[in-house]
């Protein structure tokens, strides 16, 4: 069971089989899934089904806004495919875009690398990004990862095409040099 995490704007808890509408409210837009390589939702169902199929079955969390009470975005972590064997997991993320700009995911993402090396003791934690987003590259800088290098014609997306991806890792010494 995930714990409830909470940082200064956010609270960070399990998702429920209740979040399908607050995730379709955002997941829906097609600003949002696209950078990411995932297609927009069609419909309430399709959110019920990734919360069924990924979220509940994965460490996934839902970003609650402390202010409105509002689920607008998700944050977890996932086996990660480049390290069999290794304490690792991979982070990946997504956030409503009326909310973007604000340091809110860097303030999540933060939070939740403090509980993957504290909690769950993992020694490194992967994260790759598209060569195009810029936002979710900011996020990552932000919060140390060092660059591993691009990953080329790596990651088929909903559309049938195949994108390169940036590789970034943040080993648990690096995470607590910069304490």
């Amino acid at each position: 069971m995930l714990q409830l995490l909470e940082t200064e704007r956010l609270i960070l808890r399990p998702f429920t089989r209740d979040d399908a509408e607050g995730l379709f409210a955002y997941a829906s837009n097609p600003n949002v899934g696209p950078h990411a390589g995932w297609k927009p939702h069609a419909d309430v169902q399709e959110s019920q089904k990734i919360i069924d199929e990924l979220f509940l079955v994965n460490q996934v969390w839902a970003l609650i806004d402390k202010t409105s009470g509002k689920l607008i975005g998700s944050i977890g972590l996932e086996p990660d495919k480049r390290r069999p064997g290794i304490a690792s997991k991979e982070l990946g993320y997504s956030l409503a875009e009326e909310f973007w700009g604000k340091g809110l995911m860097t303030e999540a993402a933060k939070e939740i690398i403090r509980y993957a090396f504290e909690v769950m003791n993992l020694d490194i934690l992967a994260i790759c990004t598209g060569l195009t987003n810029e936002r979710s590259a900011s996020v990552i800088d932000k919060c140390g990862f060092k660059y591993e290098g691009t990953e080329r014609y790596c990651y088929k997306i909903y559309d049938g095409s195949v994108r390169s991806s940036r590789c970034f890792s943040l080993l648990k010494t690096e995470w607590e040099a910069l304490r």
